[in-house]
């Protein structure tokens, strides 16, 4: 068996892309989407379509911000209900990172995806609505979660934020592996093996955390640098691999070990943190890597956001 197929024996495998052709390809049983995938897919001739329609559906809007606003929504829902053709699953579709310390236009956002999600026949138990891990985004999704819509908290670097979107109920949290693994190599200086990876180890101190105390939030490493990376996470409860791993894996011959279990965790030795929101601004506090990651995750998002939203208005006014 290669790799891939060997890791599917303990983890569930989600695609990270929004290229449709590269999901036909590794058929993954969830997909993940994000602002920086959907704006580079939206330029491809092969997906005008999928913006035709959203144009069309923006026209009806009775204000440009209003309109504009309806375009964006319904470029990540056409995404999304293509992929739901293909994958078994679910696909993850992202709040606007601009939304990501407002509780209540972040709930808001959420309830309109999910809205014309069900008007092109997909039920919400195949949506995961994306937000930021902060404290507001963690705050929103206990809310959704209690409406029924399932959340995948996103920009993950820290045990801080893992605990808090566990308490709320979220249904799944995405970790940044690579991202965690930059830092450390750009403030150390050094390059770290797949098994001394911090970002390797940041995602089992989470998994670690979770299977001990019976927390039911699940867990998707995300963002990979390498596929040693990936590799040293097999018994995640899913991962989140980008097209050109998922290739390299499927090639590889040979056994993959499980690294991640849940009755070897259960016997961990630590203790349990009630986390509120001073205690997550401490832990936060002091931890510059997460800090940092997640401020600069946002500002990266949202620059992808702003270049998509230029793109449907030079659509719109041809």
């Amino acid at each position: 068996m290669n790799k891939l197929e060997e890791l599917r024996k303990f983890t569930v495998i989600v695609s990270d892309t929004g290229e449709i052709d590269e999901i036909k390809k590794y058929k993954p049983t969830d997909a993940t989407t994000n602002p920086s995938l959907i704006f580079a897919a939206a330029g491809k001739p092969e997906y005008q379509h999928l913006i035709d329609k959203a144009l069309h559906a923006g026209k009806s809007a009775s204000s440009s911000t209003t309109q504009l606003d309806l375009i964006m929504e319904n470029v990540f829902v056409n995404f999304g209900v293509e992929i739901l053709k293909i994958v078994p699953g679910r696909v993850s579709t992202e709040v606007d990172a601009r939304l990501s310390f407002d509780v209540e236009a972040s709930i808001s956002k959420a309830r309109h995806f999910i809205n014309l999600y069900q008007k092109a026949g997909i039920p919400r138990e195949r949506i995961l609505i994306k937000l930021a891990s902060t404290w507001e985004g963690i705050k929103a999704a206990e809310v959704l979660e209690k409406e029924g819509i399932h959340c995948n908290m996103t920009l993950m670097f820290s045990l801080a934020q893992a605990i808090g979107c566990a308490q709320v109920g979220a249904t799944l949290i995405s970790p940044f592996v690579g991202r965690i693994l930059d830092w450390h190599k750009k403030n150390e200086g050094k390059d770290f093996t797949p098994q001394e990876d911090p970002g390797v180890k940041s995602v089992a101190e989470i998994y670690t955390y979770y299977k001990k105390f019976g927390y039911k939030t699940q867990i998707m490493g995300a963002s990979f640098r390498n596929a040693g990376e990936i590799l040293e996470l097999a018994g995640c409860d899913l991962i989140t691999i980008q097209p050109k791993f998922l290739g390299e894996l499927q090639d590889a011959q040979g056994p993959v070990p499980r690294k991640l279990d849940p009755e070897t965790a259960k016997k961990a030795q630590i203790e349990k943190i009630h986390l509120d929101e001073k205690m997550y601004r401490w832990m936060m506090c002091n931890n510059p890597m997460a800090s940092q990651k997640l401020d600069e995750g946002i500002v990266s998002f949202t620059k992808d956001i702003i270049k998509l939203e230029a793109m449907m208005k030079a659509k719109l006014q041809r």
